[in-house]
């Protein structure tokens, strides 16, 4: 059987203070695409299963918008009578049992489709394949408890395939999450594993891989592996990443190297790297070795217009040995980074993380206004 897996596309995950024409956070926009050619890429692999494997979306209480897109995905697989089986991740898991999943509403409406998000082990069957679904927790315990009845439930006529979304020590972590489940490798025991979680594909141990995103998030995700969706033979075990093209950019420019150099020349420097930012990038460019007196005269404004072409240039200068980040960004930017900052906590159990997260924009958003006008 041929299985292709689609992994975290983070649906609903906006930052930077840059919409599109029609008002929607242009980062934002570029997941939904993303993940909609992700669907397409894996339509386009004649598979015999899609399987989606947690954090699809970026909130256990997505946006309408971002449930239209995961809707109209899964109607787009309906039309090719495709099976679908779906776990949850970290982020689109519920922190509190009862509140609520948005893949409830989803199982409800595409009945056809399998759907493990109750925060307890699911078997599928399909034809010559099981299918072990662990989805996201709320503990470690609970988790091992899950691959463990898993592991007892496997089948001994047909392939086995687990499916779950932890983090795996033996591979090297590019960050931390939230809420996150790590899991040793020893404790993922089947014919043949997919996981979801980490960004970026890899390969964890015999049998088991990690699917990677559909776009990237940052730096720390390494631009320079392409982003996709994985492909599995469930009959010979052979597994192969599909690139999908199409993302926005995330570029490293030259660095400038700026000891001993004057204050004219290096703005002069700083201002020839900023204008080969590419069009629509995010950009970054370091300055190492940098006196503080010259950095003081570079005129950012400057940097700024003729760095207009992309989407976004952050400076990360160097100075006697310390390092800080200056970034171009708006003063109404500010909503935006609380954003970030309340989805980057780890201790808010028990707290509404999305009210939280709108009355501080609503909040910093009226002080903007009133620091504008």
């Amino acid at each position: 059987m041929k299985v292709a897996a689609i992994g975290d596309a983070h649906l609903g995950r906006s930052y930077y203070s840059f919409t599109s024409p029609d008002g929607v956070n242009r980062r934002e926009l570029d997941f939904e695409e993303s993940f909609t050619r992700a669907v397409e890429l894996a339509l386009a692999q004649s598979p015999d299963l899609i399987v989606w494997l947690g954090d699809i979306f970026d909130h256990p209480r997505p946006t309408y918008r971002s449930f239209r897109v995961a809707q109209r995905a899964l109607t787009r697989i309906r039309e090719h009578g495709v099976p679908v089986v779906v776990i949850t991740g970290n982020h689109d898991t519920p922190r509190l049992p009862g509140t609520g999943s948005p893949y409830s509403a989803l199982a409800d409406t595409f009945g056809e489709f399998h759907f493990a998000h109750r925060m307890a082990y699911e078997r599928f069957d399909l034809p010559g394949l099981a299918v072990h679904a662990v989805p996201q927790m709320l503990t470690v315990e609970s988790s091992l408890d899950a691959l463990a009845e898993a592991d007892g439930n496997r089948s001994g006529d047909r392939t086995n395939l687990l499916l779950t979304h932890p983090r795996v020590p033996q591979v090297e972590p590019r960050h931390a999450d939230i809420n996150e489940i790590e899991v040793d490798a020893g404790r993922l025991r089947s014919d043949l594993v997919l996981l979801g979680h980490y960004h970026f594909h890899a390969k964890v141990a015999k049998g088991i891989w990690y699917a990677g995103s559909t776009d990237t998030f940052s730096f720390a995700d390494d631009p320079e592996v392409p982003k996709g969706i994985a492909v599995l033979d469930t009959e010979t075990g052979e597994f192969r990443h599909v690139a999908l093209g199409g993302q926005r950019p995330l570029v490293t420019l030259d660095t400038v190297h700026a000891l001993g150099l004057s204050p004219a020349e290096v703005g002069a420097l700083v201002l020839d790297r900023a204008s080969t930012a590419p069009e629509g990038a995010v950009a970054r460019l370091y300055v190492e070795g940098v006196d503080p007196e010259a950095w003081r005269l570079i005129d950012l404004e400057a940097v700024r217009h003729v760095a207009g072409q992309a989407l976004l240039l952050k400076i990360e200068p160097t100075f006697a040995g310390t390092t800080s980040e200056v970034q171009l960004v708006a003063l109404d930017a500010m909503p935006a980074q609380w954003s970030r900052y309340v989805e980057q906590q780890t201790d808010l159990v028990g707290y509404d993380r999305d009210r939280l997260r709108d009355l501080g924009t609503e909040y910093l958003s009226r002080a903007v206004e009133g620091a504008l006008d």
